[in-house]
């Protein structure tokens, strides 16, 4: 069983649209193997895409227990230290209502009442009685993955979880639940900032600045710490989105690239056990995705896999996106060898 957060504490960077390429991918590559998606993010922007079925989120909320995410805390809420013997009222096969995908990729379904759940999950792990309440309650996502497995019989099992940018107590599960994190970002100051945060929020590691770096060591990383409880480490940076000029990144886009490896570097000398590959350089193992805004609308909107795009015109809500051969031959390259990385 391997589980890969998709987290940066930025939003905009791609993260669910990596997180649906990832599994889409690693499903059709590998059909003995179930490929679950947790959606931990309130928006469910990954399983819109999966699903694509106009009012599929909102027959899945309608059910009695709610089909997704949710639906697994609130029964974790009512019996909050004891697993669940089954979780499949909570999974849904997106084939069903998607048929370009694999029948081997498996959903949970993010909803935006996690949210508002939030609260009650954060109030539970502060409980006196037991005293590893907190432990207890940040391993409710770890133990969906271990019934999953269960499920899963003698498949081989991975598990892409798809992370809100915020560091709440949902996006904290999901990391807790995750043996790696992967990082899209985008080639811009606000995302080196945010990978300064990862690390902060992450592992209690300083960032500069006096003050955050005081709340960052007494917060998550340290309790962690204390209580035993596992944090996932470093697997892959992906620098989506980059501008290309004649087929390389523009010279703006290498500038601030640089900056961000070199923040990343500087952090790999001083804590190298936070990384999968403690012997690589993070700056050596940078995935870079070029920007190509019409491939990324067409499989969001209509929940084509990239193994089923075809260049050509495709429409979209009544308008015509034209995809041409050599700019989806160039994207369809680095998003497989982003997929390669799992």
């Amino acid at each position: 069983m391997t589980a890969y957060a998709f987290w940066n504490n930025k939003g905009g960077v791609g993260k669910s649209f990596l997180c649906f390429v990832a599994a889409t991918e690693y499903a059709q590559a590998h059909p003995g193997a179930d490929v679950y998606v947790i959606d931990l993010c309130p928006q469910a922007n990954i399983s819109e895409t999966l699903l694509v079925k106009p009012n599929a989120l909102r027959e899945l909320t309608g059910e009695n227990p709610r089909r997704t995410v949710a639906g697994y805390l609130e029964a974790r809420l009512n019996s909050p230290f004891q697993s669940l013997n089954d979780v499949s009222p909570f999974v849904t096969r997106p084939k069903d209502y998607n048929s370009n995908l694999p029948p081997n990729l498996l959903l949970v379904c993010g909803d935006n009442l996690l949210e508002i759940l939030s609260e009650a999950i954060r109030q539970t792990s502060q409980l006196a009685i037991p005293v590893d309440a907190w432990k207890q309650v940040l391993s409710w996502i770890k133990d969906l993955t271990f019934a999953l497995r269960q499920q899963s019989g003698n498949r081989d099992t991975l598990f892409i979880l798809d992370c809100n940018p915020s560091f709440a107590i949902y996006t904290q599960l999901a990391l807790v639940a995750a043996e790696n994190v992967v990082v899209p970002f985008t080639a811009d100051d606000s995302s080196r900032r945010a990978l300064e945060n990862v690390v902060a929020l992450l592992y209690g590691y300083p960032r500069g600045d006096a003050k955050i770096d005081a709340y960052a060591r007494i917060n998550f990383a340290n309790r962690a710490k204390s209580e035993g409880v596992e944090t996932p480490k470093l697997h892959a940076f992906a620098n989506n989105r980059v501008t290309q000029y004649r087929g390389k990144a523009s010279s703006a886009f290498e500038a601030v690239s640089k900056t961000i490896k070199e923040t990343l570097d500087r952090l790999h000398e001083n804590h190298r056990q936070v990384f999968t590959t403690p012997k690589d350089k993070p700056s050596e193992r940078f995935i870079e995705i070029p920007d190509y805004h019409s491939a990324c609308v067409v499989m969001t909107k209509k929940g084509i896999p990239l193994y089923d795009l075809r260049p050509g015109p495709k429409d979209i809500e009544g308008e015509r996106v034209q995809l041409n051969p050599e700019p989806l031959g160039r994207y369809s390259r680095a998003l497989a060898t982003f997929v390669e990385c799992l």
